[in-house]
């Protein structure tokens, strides 16, 4: 799991200015957990300068799909979003720095429940998400 810190290899997340750093399992419900911190790159934005939406889907379902990872064992893996619902409600924009944080909701043999948000330096929610995940068993 560590080798998923920072921009997990992933072209596109060192691309938008993502970087997860922590990662764990809550003792109570072994669900999994992700964070890390997000400075948008002026790829991330359109011509005025604002994140586009996409792009907080993008952050926010990574952070979902690593927060599932990360409460699986052996070689258990997330397969692919089923389902992404995503709502923004602050503008975000390049060189602003944010906090990102994934947490599994509840896992299931197959799929898992995940929710993700976005908050800016003040503590302020920016966006979140709520996505199901196929779960590959091995």
């Amino acid at each position: 799991m560590s080798r998923w810190l920072g921009d997990s290899g992933i072209p596109i997340l060192a691309a938008i200015g993502l970087s997860f750093d922590d990662y764990g399992i809550e003792d109570d419900d072994r669900a999994g957990w992700a964070a890390g911190s997000w400075e948008p790159t002026p790829v991330a934005c359109s011509l005025h300068g604002v994140v586009q939406a996409g792009v907080h889907a993008v952050v926010l379902d990574a952070a979902m799909s690593f927060a599932v990872n990360a409460g699986l064992s052996g070689k258990d893996r997330t397969g692919a979003a089923l389902e992404l619902k995503t709502e923004t409600m602050r503008p975000a924009a390049a060189g602003e720095r944010f906090a990102v944080r994934g947490a599994v909701m509840r896992q299931a043999k197959q799929v898992a429940f995940a929710e993700a948000r976005i908050e800016d330096a003040k503590g302020r929610l920016v966006s979140r998400s709520t996505g199901t995940f196929l779960v590959q068993r091995d």
